[in-house]
C-alpha cells in the first residue's frame, strides 16, 4: 500500500523551493540593461513569511543568479538561499549536513529536470500543475495550480493545515 502524500505532511519541517516553473510561470522578461525580471505571486509570498512565522525552516535551492530575488526570499524570512545552483542535489545534501536535518522532514517543491534527483529523495516531492512530465511522475503531488499561480501557497497552506497551524488569529499580520 502506498502512503498518501497528506500522510507524510505531519512530520514536515523544511520548506524548499526551486523558483523560476514554482514561484513563477517561468516567464522572463530581459531589460535593455541585460536585468531579468520575474514575476511573483503575493500568495505565494504570503504563504512563505507565514510559514517561517509558524517556525518552519525555508530555503531555496535556484540555478539563477538575480540578487533581487534574492533579496525579495530574505525580505519574506527566508534562511536558505542558493543561487546558480548548477546540481540541485549537491546542494540539497549540503544543506542536509548544515542542518542535520533528514530527507523525511524535508518538502521540496520543483517543475523541471534540475530538479528530479532532490524530488527523488525527499519525503514530499511537490510540483505545480505544468512541471515537466518526468517531475509529474516522481511527485507525491502534483498541485491544481500552476507555476506562478498558487502552488506554492497551496502545498504550504495544506501542510500547516495537516499539522494544524494554518489560521492563527494572532499570526496573520506582515
Amino acid at each position: 500500500m502506498t502512503t498518501s502524500y497528506k500522510e507524510r505532511l505531519p512530520g514536515i519541517t523544511t520548506l524548499i523551493f526551486d523558483v523560476d516553473g514554482v514561484f513563477t510561470d517561468g516567464t522572463v522578461i530581459v531589460m535593455p540593461d541585460g536585468q531579468l525580471l520575474r514575476r511573483l505571486s503575493a500568495r505565494d509570498s504570503y504563504a512563505i513569511q507565514y510559514a517561517v512565522k509558524k517556525g518552519y525552516i525555508l530555503a531555496i535551492i535556484t540555478g539563477g543568479n538575480s540578487m533581487a530575488v534574492s533579496d525579495a526570499f530574505q525580505r519574506l524570512g527566508v534562511q536558505h538561499i542558493y543561487l546558480e545552483s548548477s546540481n540541485k542535489l549537491q546542494v540539497y545534501n549540503a544543506f542536509l549536513e548544515k542542518t542535520g536535518l533528514a530527507d523525511h522532514e524535508v518538502l521540496y517543491m520543483g517543475d523541471d529536470i534540475p530538479d528530479y534527483e532532490v524530488l527523488c529523495k525527499v519525503g514530499v516531492a511537490t510540483c505545480p500543475h505544468d512541471a515537466s512530465i518526468e517531475v509529474r511522475q516522481v511527485a507525491h503531488y502534483v498541485s491544481h495550480k500552476n507555476g506562478g499561480e498558487g502552488c506554492v501557497r497551496d502545498i504550504i497552506e495544506q501542510t500547516l493545515r495537516v499539522q494544524g497551524k494554518w489560521f492563527d488569529h494572532d499570526a496573520h499580520h506582515w
